[in-house]
């Protein structure tokens, strides 16, 4: 009888692990990096990440990913409540999901993964959240509850949206993923997120521009912030699909910017006087934001 796809992912990465080519504390590649190099479903790649925590093969890291155990092969330890499902709650179905996606990416989250995740069995979740859209607006409400306006509110309608700009940008950088949840077309009903709309709009509706303009001016902020955000995940998923850091990529482009170089020269310029440049993502948004608020200066406060 032949072994089932996911019972070979699993004895491939035990196997690895035995080996020494995977050490504790190493990721192990992705549900997606499996699915692909397996040529399987994601359904049986994410089986087999599973099978493999409930053995203590693996754990998942928050924000790093899933990595072999410090003790390959001990059980893994149930989580304290998460294994009744008379124990089950949303609160703990959201935070198991978060730390999911926190781990590997929005993309990498299912209602199947979070049920192995909790020890439960995925119908179980149905009786608290609606299915996965549901499941990750509770999520992003979350997430941004975390990280909470002050209660003394800054004077004026700069420090207003310079305060709530730095605040989601918290919780970006803590919570990437949520940059791919959050679109600006089909706005999610968070009520943590609409604290930043009122506390914004509060300041505005006195500078006396007119509401389609201080709705443009909130939307712009908040794009801003989520734009910049957006390229943390991207990195963190072009690192787990590749292996290798920005750094390490750019360092193999030598050949290609030597041609680029040549046929653009003011760029070549720019990359000369340069040196060894870093793109710092938090410079890059104090920058930006910086520039944008003198920008809307001039629109709110006209001379």
């Amino acid at each position: 009888m032949d072994t089932p796809p996911h019972a070979r992912i699993v004895a491939d990465i035990k196997q690895r692990v035995t080996d020494g080519r995977l050490r504790p504390g190493e990721r192990v590649p992705s549900t997606r990096q499996l699915a692909r190099d397996w040529n399987v479903a994601l359904a049986t790649a994410a089986k087999a990440l599973t099978l493999l925590a409930r053995e203590g093969v693996v754990v998942a890291e928050p924000r790093v990913g899933t990595v072999v155990a410090e003790r390959p092969g001990s059980p893994a330890r149930p989580r304290p409540g998460a294994t009744a499902e008379h124990e089950l709650t949303r609160r703990r179905i959201v935070r198991a999901a978060m730390e999911i996606a926190d781990a590997d990416g929005l993309s990498e989250l299912t209602m199947r993964a979070v049920a192995g995740r909790l020890g439960v069995a995925t119908m179980s979740l149905y009786r608290h959240v609606g299915g996965k859209d549901d499941l990750v607006m509770l999520m992003v409400d979350a997430a941004f509850a975390e990280f909470p306006l002050p209660a003394r509110h800054p004077d004026g309608w700069r420090g207003r949206l310079e305060t709530s700009a730095r605040v989601q940008w918290a919780a970006y950088r803590a919570h990437p993923w949520m940059a791919g949840a959050t679109p600006l077309t089909r706005p999610v009903p968070s009520q943590a997120l609409l604290l930043h709309s009122e506390f914004v709009m509060e300041m505005l509706q006195e500078t006396g521009l007119d509401a389609t303009t201080r709705m443009y001016v909130m939307i712009l902020i908040y794009s801003f912030v989520q734009g910049i955000a957006a390229h943390i995940e991207l990195e963190q998923r072009a690192r787990a699909s590749t292996g290798i850091t920005d750094e390490e990529w750019m360092s193999g482009q030598e050949e290609f910017l030597r041609d680029l170089t040549a046929a653009n020269p003011a760029f070549g310029r720019l990359l000369d006087e340069l040196g060894d440049f870093d793109l710092d993502l938090d410079r890059l948004f104090t920058f930006g934001l910086e520039s944008l608020l003198d920008g809307l200066t001039r629109l709110v406060e006209p001379r």
